[in-house]
């Protein structure tokens, strides 16, 4: 279940924190249009490109943003294989 939040203008209705960002990303929306979006989307590319120039050039060096290790890369067995520490 989601957080709720509670209306200040004295509605008794409550929407979560999904269903407020999506309100408002929908009153934005139709307020500003898709243009807006996709400038504030092009403006975010570049900062992060300009903060993380360097590490975003080791990723591509190294083929591609890094995974999260599974167990094959740590060394462990699977729990629900063979030999490994399954459920009895």
């Amino acid at each position: 279940m989601g957080k709720q939040i509670q209306a200040t203008d004295g509605e008794r209705n409550q929407l979560t924190v999904a269903e407020a960002g999506r309100k408002g990303g929908q009153s934005t929306l139709e307020h500003r249009g898709i243009s807006f979006f996709q400038e504030i989307g092009r403006k975010g590319g570049k900062r992060t490109a300009e903060l993380y120039r360097d590490l975003l050039k080791e990723f591509g060096r190294r083929g591609g943003r890094p995974h999260r290790p599974n167990l094959l890369d740590t060394g462990e067995e699977h729990p629900d294989r063979e030999g490994g520490s399954g459920r009895p």
